[in-house]
């Protein structure tokens, strides 16, 4: 590293330069944080995440009312094979919880309305 008050050349973890003694410039910290790689950040905070996922996990929570349940069940189909197609994308786990969430409550849900149509 060199100093930038006299050009001379000082070690390059030098405090001070060994000619004027001047103080040297730190060198730049880089970081290579990023909150995508913190997967504590990405559990709370939909970061990297589809948008097909978080749709589908919201509509797998609705699905316990039976009505959005297939709505669910699409959403999450439609969810996986968009994370499936971009891998740099999360949310699978949303996803698969609206596939989980949208068979369980579309069944009851086709029952009660055969049963209508029928009685």
């Amino acid at each position: 590293m060199y100093c930038t008050q006299c050009g001379t050349q000082n070690a390059d973890q030098a405090q001070v330069c060994i000619r004027c003694k001047t103080a040297m410039a730190a060198p730049a910290v880089t970081s290579t944080y990023s909150i995508e790689d913190d997967v504590g950040m990405r559990i709370l905070l939909p970061v990297g995440r589809s948008g097909w996922a978080i749709a589908a996990g919201y509509a797998g929570l609705f699905a316990l009312l039976f009505f959005p349940a297939p709505v669910a069940l699409i959403l999450g189909i439609v969810g996986i094979l968009d994370i499936k197609k971009n891998p740099e994308k999360h949310g699978m786990g949303r996803c698969i919880f609206a596939v989980i969430m949208g068979v369980l409550f579309s069944l009851p849900f086709l029952l009660l309305l055969i049963g209508a149509l029928a009685g």
